[in-house]
């Protein structure tokens, strides 16, 4: 077999509690710099009691984990997957210090999140960085390993075609006569952070993909956005799902289906803010709401099958005799996001100089 690149591979994540003593300090680690009252973290605390102080993202990625090493295997990448988090155990500074101890050179990171922005992707390579010059400062001398990270797979075909299907099954649910409006669903994000990223764009990129790909792609769509957090005077993106869902309520529609499109899997802001909050919203708007299933919630092959192939096109790139551009699996007509990100992209939002609560109901967690 020819040697590879990368000895290791790391599945980074956000993080989330597993236990009803573990919300408030899960929640001081997502707030942290932000001097939220601890009233507010209470507040959002009780949206996690409605399921037990469980997230239901740490399993889900402990499941991820395991089925990406085997899938590796079978495709004769026998390369260990470890498992890291920004915000909770097992955290990422202690993860790529085990990396370290196993003697680990240099890994591939995979994140789970699909697209391009200051959270969803530069946060998380600032969070390696940091935990690689963590351990540099524990482990004097040790050698820590360089990681990389694969590219945005919003157009990933092991993405849309989950999403394609469950989005007809949830449409399905309504009857052959009904014609539900679709509403595509991503985190809000501050427009200053929006305007400097391709967020918003490959959003509407993957929510067409979806779309054209249906049954009946003349179905009515819209993307929305969820989970909003922040002073309510700083701008973000809109409409709110569930002012989306007043409105069409409104307008006569009867039916909706809601596709979490911005999520890997079906974690806390999906179960609380859709399943919760918009599903009361659509109630009390006379709507009926069926939902689709993120790919990454339950065993789905292709969609471990698309990390395998995203770290395969990454070693092809490594290893390739001479430069040029790698075969790739996108869908879009986006242009595609470069291995390697650029220095100064997607940088963190202008943020006000007073501090500001949260607005709303919404958490500031995203798991």
């Amino acid at each position: 077999m020819t040697e590879l690149p990368y000895d290791a591979i790391l599945l980074v994540s956000f993080g989330g509690p597993e236990g009803p003593d573990d919300v408030i300090p899960f929640l001081k680690n997502v707030t942290a710099g932000r001097n939220i009252p601890r009233e507010r973290l209470a507040e959002v605390g009780e949206q996690y009691a409605h399921f037990g102080g469980v997230s239901p993202l740490n399993e889900q990625c402990r499941r991820q984990r395991s089925e990406l090493e085997a899938a590796l295997a079978a495709a004769g990448m026998p390369l260990r997957v470890y498992w890291g988090n920004r915000n909770w155990d097992p955290y990422l500074p202690d993860v790529v210090e085990q990396m370290t101890d196993d003697g680990v050179t240099r890994a591939l990171a995979v994140f789970t999140s699909a697209y391009s922005s200051y959270s969803g992707c530069r946060q998380y390579r600032e969070n390696l960085s940091a935990a690689r010059d963590t351990v540099a400062q524990r482990r004097p001398g040790a050698k820590v390993p360089e990681i990389d990270k694969v590219r945005a797979y919003y157009d990933h075909p092991g993405f849309i075609d989950p999403f394609v299907a469950e989005t007809a099954r949830a449409v399905a649910e309504h009857g052959p006569d009904a014609r539900p409006t679709l509403l595509f669903t991503a985190h809000s994000i501050p427009t200053s952070m929006a305007s400097d990223c391709d967020y918003e764009e490959q959003l509407r990129e993957a929510t067409r993909l979806v779309v054209e790909a249906l049954p009946d792609p003349s179905l009515p769509s819209q993307l929305v956005w969820q989970s909003r957090s922040g002073p309510p005077q700083v701008p973000w993106l809109e409409p709110d799902v569930n002012d989306a869902l007043l409105a069409l309520g409104a307008d006569g529609v009867e039916h909706v289906v809601i596709v979490p499109i911005g999520f890997v899997s079906d974690h806390m802001e999906v179960m609380w803010d859709l399943d919760t909050q918009a599903k009361e919203t659509a109630a009390a708007a006379g709507i009926r709401v069926s939902r689709a299933v993120a790919p990454g919630t339950a065993p789905n092959p292709s969609f471990i099958s698309m990390w395998v192939d995203l770290i395969r096109e990454r070693i092809a790139a490594e290893t390739a005799a001479e430069p040029g551009e790698v075969p790739r699996a996108a869908l879009g007509s986006l242009r595609v996001r470069p291995d390697v990100c650029a220095e100064g992209c997607c940088p963190a939002p202008r943020r006000p100089t007073a501090a500001g609560r949260p607005a709303g109901g919404r958490s500031p967690a995203g798991s």
